[in-house]
């Protein structure tokens, strides 16, 4: 290596990256949790505003607060770049000045037209916290550690669908009430809900999954409808954040379908609100970077090396797996391909076009196609960790 060309900033342990790095995350959160308080009303979900613990809120966070000036504080200690901590110290100042932990809840309350902020640092929050230890932990692939190439493209990802809940809500469950109020009967919904939750729940995970195999293996087969899809499939890293990365058209088609048969049949609202929890979860989980294979439980339901070859790019894994929640459907419809242990070597589409970043993401499929973005080779591909 030349002399010129400067070494890159040391990130292990001790060096002050770590420890700027989650002052900036934390004052991040505790800044917009602060906000929340503000205006309630514009940045949060109203059917969560009443089961918030507000004191146990607060609690957690003035923590937050504390934690990351003092993180900060380390960092700048440590590190000969004080950026990160420096940022993360200022975010804590700003929020201390609008009130921190103590700031009263401002203005009236309505729900007329809102963002999800809180809806989005509650996810944040929670699954950092259940998968970023278990993919340490149980990583299949070296690939960059948590902040990985294209992390700020599916964070924004993550940041946007959370914020717009409200838009994306209505894009998804208006055309149903709408467009298909005509198909409604009241006899057929009572039976529906007169069977026990638990056989609700597994009657709506089936019902939706075969409605989104078939929407799913649509947007893979029609070339306008692909420049959507091949959006998600873009990434070349997977993780837990990597399922985030879908265009608003495809997230919208897609749920807008599942909500259409929910809607008609009537399941109870108990039933609907733990489904869209379960794949909240379950969706996340499956893109993971985790090695477990699950032995004989990977036929009944969809794990992370089953939809891993999904976005596979070899020949072999080119639009397979399509199903999200039970195998069972792409072993019905001939495109199953779950081949022993082996995992994919590479992720992406041949061919690549699609731009990197969330806002030319966005507007590629609405431009020209300059070459067929289709799954296939990708060069640089994760090296297998010695856990594999």
């Amino acid at each position: 290596m030349s002399a010129d060309v400067p070494k890159p900033a040391p990130r292990h342990f001790g060096s002050g990256w770590i420890s700027g790095a989650l002052s900036v995350v934390l004052a991040g959160i505790g800044l917009g949790a602060v906000l929340c308080f503000h205006f309630p009303s514009y940045l949060t979900v109203p059917e969560a505003r009443a089961a918030y613990p507000l004191q146990l809120v607060r609690a957690v966070l003035h923590l937050v607060l504390v934690a990351g000036f003092l993180l900060g504080f380390a960092s700048v200690m440590l590190r000969q770049n004080k950026t990160l901590g420096l940022i993360g110290m200022g975010l804590v100042l700003i929020a201390a000045l609008l009130g921190g932990s103590r700031v009263p809840i401002e203005g009236n309350l309505h729900d007329d037209y809102y963002l999800g902020l809180d809806y989005f640092l509650l996810n944040l929050v929670v699954f950092s916290l259940i998968f970023i230890p278990l993919e340490k932990l149980f990583g299949r692939l070296q690939q960059g550690g948590v902040f990985r190439q294209g992390w700020r493209t599916d964070l924004i990802y993550f940041f946007v669908s959370s914020l717009m809940v409200q838009v994306t809500t209505l894009l998804t469950l208006k055309p149903a009430f709408v467009l298909f109020s005509w198909a409604v009967h009241p006899a057929v919904q009572a039976t529906v809900r007169s069977q026990p939750l638990w056989v609700q729940f597994i009657e709506i995970v089936l019902l939706a999954d075969l409605v989104q195999y078939w929407i799913h293996r649509t947007f893979h087969v029609v070339p306008w409808l692909w420049r959507f899809h091949a959006v998600h499939h873009s990434t070349e890293v997977m993780d837990w954040m990597s399922g985030s990365r879908l265009h608003l058209v495809d997230l919208a088609v897609t749920r807008a379908a599942i909500y259409v048969p929910a809607y008609i049949l009537g399941f109870s609202d108990w039933v609907l609100y733990a489904y869209i929890g379960f794949v909240a979860v379950h969706s996340t989980f499956i893109h993971t970077n985790l090695r477990f294979r699950f032995g004989p439980l990977r036929w009944l339901f969809t794990t992370p090396q089953f939809h891993h070859w999904h976005h596979g790019c070899e020949p072999e894994a080119i639009d397979k797996n399509f199903a999200v929640h039970v195998p069972i459907l792409d072993l019905l419809f001939g495109t199953f391909h779950l081949p022993g242990s082996r995992w994919p070597k590479a992720y992406g589409v041949h061919n690549n076009d699609v731009p990197a970043g969330y806002l030319a993401q966005w507007i590629y499929p609405f431009l020209p196609p300059k070459k067929q973005a289709s799954p296939g080779p990708v060069a640089n591909a994760p090296v297998p960790s010695s856990g594999e």
